[in-house]
């Protein structure tokens, strides 16, 4: 009588039980969660269609562009722009502290902070753009600024949700995971900052 072979899917499935870890390919490499690498490579691809966006928008009517670029200010963008990269070098630090078996948290909650602070310059912002009229209603340029800041803006308090996760399950995979979007968020907002801003 001769024996059976176990289908592939069971042999998988004991494979993990075994705690062996998938196969993520280049992925695998990578800290923190492979999931989370598919997710940041996806909203990059996501804010990197917005950028192509603006600047073609921008190509076909400069002079609205400049004109708008100028009710923006810039000082709150760059003061914006300090509070987050200051963010994630203390997200950075903290992930080390953790590696050495030191406490960490406190270095997450004033990343969160920040991140706060980030999002209160941001709606101070938004308020003074509203009271002088400036909405999406205005022109192609305040389209895309509301949209381009606002999806951003919402990237930072998913993050701010996210570090307080990986804070109370603080495992060094769930906290490489979390400053892996973190830092995401920060690269957006370096990017951001001189194409809407600042480049003419």
């Amino acid at each position: 009588m001769t024996e059976t072979a176990a289908p592939a899917t069971v042999v998988i499935a004991e494979d993990v039980a075994d705690g062996e870890a998938a196969d993520w390919g280049p992925l695998s490499s990578l800290p923190g969660n492979p999931m989370m690498w598919i997710l940041i490579l996806g909203e990059l691809a996501a804010f990197g269609a917005m950028f192509i966006g603006f600047a073609v928008t921008r190509a076909l009517d400069p002079a609205t562009f400049d004109a708008s670029q100028a009710q923006l200010d810039r000082l709150l963008g760059g003061v914006n722009t300090m509070v987050l990269v200051t963010s994630g070098w203390l997200v950075a630090v903290a992930l080390r502290r953790r590696a050495s078996g030191l406490s960490h948290r406190p270095l997450m909650l004033g990343a969160m902070a920040l991140g706060g602070v980030f999002l209160a310059i941001k709606a101070v912002e938004y308020g003074d753009k509203i009271g002088r009229g400036l909405t999406l209603e205005t022109n192609s340029f305040f389209q895309l600024y509301y949209l381009l800041t606002g999806f951003h803006a919402m990237h930072v308090a998913a993050g701010i949700v996210i570090l307080g996760i990986v804070t109370w399950w603080d495992s060094l995979e769930n906290l490489e995971t979390g400053a892996a979007f973190w830092h995401m968020v920060d690269l957006i907002w370096v990017l951001l900052y001189p194409i809407v801003y600042l480049l003419r």
